[in-house]
């Protein structure tokens, strides 16, 4: 399964759009979104453009929480969260919080997360951690998100 891995898009619509564009092209079935969407609008935008199924957790940055939950339908969740796609168990969050001691559990084969605004692409005791930097590209410059293959647990950065 193709799962794009996005997070920090602070409401940049213009690299929503066309992350949207190339998550559709490429036939993703799932787009999980680490936190920092910042406002519904653009929460909004983006299920309006998806083509494949939607899940995300708040970010420190995400204070309209009820907003969010309504134009998302509520599958946007507290982290950190647990999941199980694919076969493979995902903890997905924001903050950094214990990446590397969830990897070195073996309780997860992914570990998703988002804040710094830094990609972050390694394998701890087996485990597949990803951070996606930001796609809203404040703060370094570059737009990136992630595809990830859970078959080929293989890892894609992309610039927008």
């Amino acid at each position: 399964m193709k799962v794009a891995v996005v997070s920090d898009s602070h409401d940049n619509l213009e690299k929503i759009r066309k992350m949207a564009e190339i998550v559709n092209e490429r036939g993703v079935e799932l787009l999980i979104h680490c936190g920092d969407f910042v406002s519904p609008f653009a929460v909004k935008e983006l299920l309006n453009l998806l083509k494949c199924d939607f899940l995300g957790v708040f970010g420190n940055n995400d204070g309209e929480v009820a907003g969010l939950l309504k134009v998302s339908g509520g599958v946007i969740e507290k982290p950190p969260v647990a999941k199980l796609i694919d076969g493979q168990r995902f903890a997905v969050m924001h903050e950094p919080l214990f990446v590397d001691s969830l990897a070195k559990s073996g309780d997860f084969d992914f570990i998703l997360y988002g804040h710094t605004h830094e990609v972050d692409v390694r394998v701890v005791n087996g485990c597949q951690i990803v951070n996606p930097g930001e796609l809203c590209g404040y703060l370094t410059g570059k737009s990136t998100f992630a595809i990830l293959d859970t078959q080929k647990l293989t890892v894609e950065v992309l610039e927008v």
